[in-house]
């Protein structure tokens, strides 16, 4: 009874004393990265921290079919389900810090030959019903608490990871929307402009006809009509590509009816996205902060290697009755019980616990070593975009000035040749610069729109509502 009384406290004591670790105290690393950008970093404008991706895309059909994409992307579901999965491994380690209770009930008949018994041949039974103590560590140095917090720490990595690639889901989409809607506004052009050359090679034939067009005014508008006509080509089979892509990233069955036939004639982003400082950003990209919890996670692996290098201290007993007869289990008198502590020591292990605690170093100085990779290529993507996005604005500007310059010579080129005043060549060259320039403003302006997606996306922005889960899961857990 004594002995049985012991026991209680000590299991007690157990859960007590779990939660000392031997893990070295967590320090962030410093970012090795300038404190500012050089340019695009005016407050004027919102910041990523105040938007989510709903808020950044203006545009409902490019918000309604990111949101479908969300739900039916195949990626993305892989990638939750991998979270899942860290979250199981993680649940799994922490139930190491608690001790298990198991029912057992077990039942033994034997019978023992004369020569081994000084009775003569006799028949024994033995009948056991109660409760059992799994094997519990008693993690004095922290060993278990280490390899729970390492789990921890890998599942919230695989929470940023999966906010992640929601962010970059959301930016695929809208890219592939703006690459297949620029399709469509240049085979527009196109069509326009063939139709117009179309109708210069039917006036220039009937010139022809006349004795006013040579043979070789005739070949030069045919010319510019079947570089119209390749042109179409072209611009059809980037608009499928590019229509195709999106039915992929959509991932339903009738994605194809939820895309507009028609080209946009509005902007479908917020325009203007302030960068904020590259301390912010470290607090918000996913894949940093990914990076930091996998760091963290070999921080704790440091911990669980030293402890090994400890007395390692186990308990097991059970509780319950005992019986010769099936049918006397639960008489008076009965009751059994055991407790079976034990203690292990590491003395030679061949150099196994250093290599393992020297590893566990190697691969933290590794993981710094990502996670400064990380910042330094996230700064970096932070700095390409602003600078895309910088230039591009003032290039899209030029570009909308050249193309209506151009238009207005062309128109200018054509009444002149009609009434005689110029060659021919003079309205080819103009009809040339009007296609080629109205042109590269629609790639142009395209292209401003993706490097804003860009931008937002390098920023880490768009998903406000993941932003405080892993920090919410990390204090429940602890």
């Amino acid at each position: 009874m004594r002995t049985q009384l012991f026991a209680i406290p000590t299991l007690l004591l157990a859960v007590a004393l779990g939660g000392c670790s031997l893990a070295p105290t967590y320090e962030r690393p410093e970012a090795p990265v300038p404190a500012n950008w050089k340019i695009g970093a005016a407050q004027c404008c919102r910041t990523v921290n105040e938007l989510d991706w709903q808020s950044f895309i203006v545009d409902p059909d490019l918000r309604r079919l990111a949101g479908t994409a969300l739900e039916n992307n195949r990626p993305l579901r892989q990638t939750l389900l991998d979270v899942e999965q860290a979250r199981a491994l993680y649940r799994i380690q922490r139930a190491d810090r608690v001790p298990g209770l198991d029912g057992s009930a077990t039942g033994n008949r034997q019978r023992l030959p004369a020569d081994l018994s000084t009775n003569g041949s006799a028949v024994s039974s033995n009948y056991q019903v109660g409760l059992a103590l799994p094997e519990y560590e008693l993690d004095l140095f922290g060993r278990v608490k280490s390899l729970s917090d390492s789990a921890l720490q890998q599942f919230l990595a695989s929470e940023e990871s999966a906010r992640g690639a929601r962010l970059a889901l959301v930016a695929e989409v809208s890219q592939a929307y703006l690459s297949y809607d620029s399709a469509q506004r240049r085979l527009a052009l196109t069509q326009q402009t063939l139709a117009s050359r179309e109708d210069s090679l039917a006036l220039i034939g009937k010139r022809r006809t006349a004795g006013a067009a040579t043979a070789l005014d005739y070949q030069e508008a045919l010319g510019l009509v079947e570089q119209s006509r390749a042109e179409q080509e072209s611009n059809l089979r980037q608009k499928q590509q590019a229509f195709n892509a999106l039915v992929l990233l959509l991932g339903t069955k009738d994605a194809a009816k939820q895309i507009p036939q028609t080209p946009q004639a509005k902007l479908m982003l917020l325009q203007d996205v302030a960068p904020g400082t590259s301390s912010e950003l470290i607090e918000r990209r996913p894949d940093i902060l990914a990076a930091e919890h996998l760091l963290q996670a070999r921080n704790a692996d440091i911990g669980a290697a030293r402890a090994a290098f400890f007395p390692r201290i186990s308990l097991t007993g059970t509780f319950g009755t005992s019986s010769a007869e099936l049918s006397g289990l639960f008489d008076g008198g009965s009751r059994s019980w055991s407790f079976v502590p034990s203690l292990s020591l590491p003395l030679f292990d061949a150099g196994r616990n250093q290599a393992s605690l020297d590893l566990a170093e190697v691969r933290k100085d590794s993981a710094v070593a990502a996670y400064e990779g990380s910042i330094q290529t996230a700064f970096r993507e932070v700095a390409d975009a602003l600078a895309a996005s910088d230039t591009l604005r003032r290039e899209e500007v030029a570009r909308r000035a050249l193309a209506d310059t151009s238009g207005e010579a062309l128109k200018l080129a054509k009444a002149r040749y009609e009434g005689g005043v110029d060659s021919h060549l003079r309205y080819l060259d103009a009809q040339r610069s009007s296609f080629v320039n109205e042109a590269a403003y629609i790639e142009t302006s395209t292209q401003r729109q993706i490097a804003l997606v860009d931008l937002f996306r390098a920023l880490g922005g768009g998903w406000q509502k993941a932003d405080t889960t892993s920090s919410a899961l990390q204090q429940a857990a602890r």
